[in-house]
């Protein structure tokens, strides 16, 4: 072999040795890219620089069976695979002895399976942890430990495993307190951002009370969401105040419809005040019905309609407040044109328009609300969780539950205590106050129900008045449509006693004459 020979040789294998460096380090050059971020932060362009990030790795070239780069705040893993593929345990102290929180990921046997029906060959899976929440947006909750966790095997679309990958996340501090939830990535599923988070195919478990375990069968991004939960509901309470509210919810839709119909059958008899009772029945029935969660955009609309019909109850019961201030102080002059055609655009109207304005600006509002349930007895399970379509959003329950729910209350209230002193003023004029006891008791009680002052319980649960407040709140509240219809039944049967006595008034004054 002569000179030249040797030398090209010699050329050509410093060039692909300095080939595969460089493709070994782009990824590492592309993470420091994603650091910096763009220059216009937008949606499409997180998700190019994420899939840009998973590109690089899935086609770096390097000796050994792994890789593993790392910057301030983005770590990632390659590994190379084969179909004998015998599971795969990562733990952050093994992988970055620097972490600031322990996490972990274990991938089960059965991950390559799928990959290898049609061919033996060799597989590359890539681990990306991000320790920030840049990338991955949300609106609605806080993260745990603004960390993210993602794995990709090739190109190939990982999900429905029998044995769940568990991805393992710790903390430095008790998570008694709050309501987690273990979510992935669902990319395409967001108007807003390039994706949202979604706890579907994965269930979350508390090993102990620092750390969250997601077992989740499929693969993505993997995080942990965190809202403020102060007291998680005994586990055991839930069965007995599940009967109590289907029960009274059952008794109070049959009380609802049946008013309903009495209503109709002697709708030329009616006035105002009892077509204002009417709309209020309706907005109770609307609320009584129970309808189990489901996934996705269902479980948003079902949500937005029980959070309407909810809006619709209380402003129902603020108008009943105000009826009853327009009879009592305004004795003489309380004619308005069109008066219930009025309260019906407020009724529905205004719980209408929130509603759809809240869709229209944030539908990530709606959705699967979980409820942390506690056990009593320690046997080492930790939290585990019920769920319901709801509001998921703190800040649009606290000001439009929350605060709607205490405003209308608080009207209420005020103008029960005024009625009931503008009642005792017409008492202290009658010659015999005595007699009409029973009937101000009856009608202190009716005013107290109509105008849905038990809603007030809602803001008693904490300290020891959790587990009162629990049962009194269900009980008087799950029969509201039963209280309104005895309610109504006493008015039909006061007013029919009122028109028999004025007919025999009238028939003993013609007589005299």
């Amino acid at each position: 072999m002569d000179c030249r020979a040797v030398l090209f040789l010699c050329l050509g294998l410093v060039t692909s040795q300095s080939g595969e460096e460089e493709r070994a380090h782009e990824p590492l050059s592309w993470m420091k890219r994603m650091e910096k971020g763009p220059r216009r932060q937008t949606s499409t362009n997180h998700a190019e620089l994420v899939h840009g990030l998973e590109y690089s790795l899935l086609n770096a070239t390097f000796q050994g069976s792994n890789l593993t780069l790392q910057t301030s705040t983005i770590q990632t893993l390659a590994f190379k695979l084969d179909c004998d593929f015998a599971g795969l345990s990562l733990y952050s102290d093994a992988v970055d002895r620097a972490a600031r929180a322990r996490h972990a990921m274990q991938f089960p046997t059965e991950l390559t399976k799928q990959a290898c029906r049609t061919r033996r060959r060799e597989l590359r899976l890539i681990c990306m942890y991000f320790f920030n929440t840049r990338f991955f947006p949300n609106d609605n909750s806080s993260m745990l430990n603004d960390y993210v966790l993602g794995a990709q095997l090739g190109s190939e679309h990982v999900d429905n495993l029998m044995e769940p990958i568990n991805i393992s996340f710790w903390h430095n501090q008790s998570l008694e307190d709050y309501n987690v939830t273990c979510v992935f990535w669902k990319e395409g599923a967001s108007k807003r951002h390039w994706g949202l988070w979604s706890p579907e195919g994965c269930r979350t478990e508390q090993p102990s009370p620092s750390q969250v375990l997601c077992r989740c069968n499929h693969l993505s991004y993997f995080a942990v969401l965190m809202q403020f939960s102060p007291a998680p509901l005994p586990a055991e309470l839930l069965a007995p105040l599940t009967y109590i509210s289907l029960v009274g919810c059952s008794v109070s839709i049959v009380a609802s419809l049946l008013t309903l119909l009495l209503h109709f059958h002697a709708r030329k008899q009616s006035n105002f005040i009892t077509r204002i009772h009417m709309h209020l029945h309706a907005s109770v029935l609307l609320l009584k019905k129970a309808l189990p969660p489901v996934p996705g955009a269902a479980c948003r609309a079902l949500g937005a309609v029980l959070h309407f019909a909810l809006l619709s109850c209380l402003t129902w019961m603020a108008i009943e407040g105000f009826n009853l201030y327009l009879l009592l102080g305004r004795v003489y002059n309380i004619y308005v044109r069109r008066y219930v055609l009025k309260l019906c655009a407020v009724g529905w109207g205004v719980p209408a328009l929130l509603v759809l304005l809240l869709l229209a600006i944030k539908s990530s509002a709606y959705g699967r609300h979980t409820i942390p349930l506690s056990h009593s007895q320690g046997n080492g399970t930790g939290l585990q969780h019920t769920s319901i379509c709801w509001v998921r959003s703190p800040g649009v329950h606290h000001v439009l539950v929350m605060g709607y729910g205490g405003l209308t209350t608080l009207f209420n209230l005020v103008v029960l205590a005024w009625a009931l002193w503008a009642l005792r003023r017409l008492k202290a004029r009658e010659e015999a106050p005595g007699s009409r006891a029973c009937r101000d008791t009856v009608t202190v009680l009716g005013l107290t129900v109509l105008l849905g002052t038990t809603w007030a319980l809602a803001f008693f649960s904490f300290g020891v008045f959790l587990l009162p407040q629990l049962f009194l709140f269900t009980i008087f509240n799950s029969l509201y449509g039963f209280f309104l219809f005895l309610w109504f039944c006493s008015q039909r049967c006061r007013a029919e006693a009122e028109a028999e006595a004025e007919k025999e008034a009238f028939s003993t004054s013609q007589m005299m004459h």
